[in-house]
């Protein structure tokens, strides 16, 4: 996990947290030797990079994506186990 830099930055974010949220967060900090603008600061970055890389192209080598392609666009297979699922009226439709 990367720390944030130590660069002069251009604004600020604000944010409103209980005395116990700032007191957690205080310490979870300390414990990474981090102040807590920096700590929330880093953890915000790492919770947007996550959900971000699920939104993102992904890479794969030629024979994977060959691969991948060929699946994408065979026939659709029929699961009975699924259709019977989904042929069931919904328990709360009833």
């Amino acid at each position: 996990m990367s720390k944030v830099a130590n660069t002069q930055k251009e604004s600020r974010l604000s944010i409103r947290a209980s005395e116990p949220e700032k007191t957690i967060l205080r310490q979870a900090a300390q414990t990474q030797h981090m102040n807590t603008s920096q700590f929330v600061l880093q953890a915000s970055l790492n919770a947007a990079h996550a959900i971000l890389v699920d939104q993102t192209a992904f890479r794969l080598p030629p024979e994977q994506w060959e691969a991948f392609c060929e699946r994408l666009d065979a026939p659709a297979k029929t699961i009975p186990a699924l259709r019977q699922l989904f042929s069931e009226a919904e328990p709360y439709d009833a």
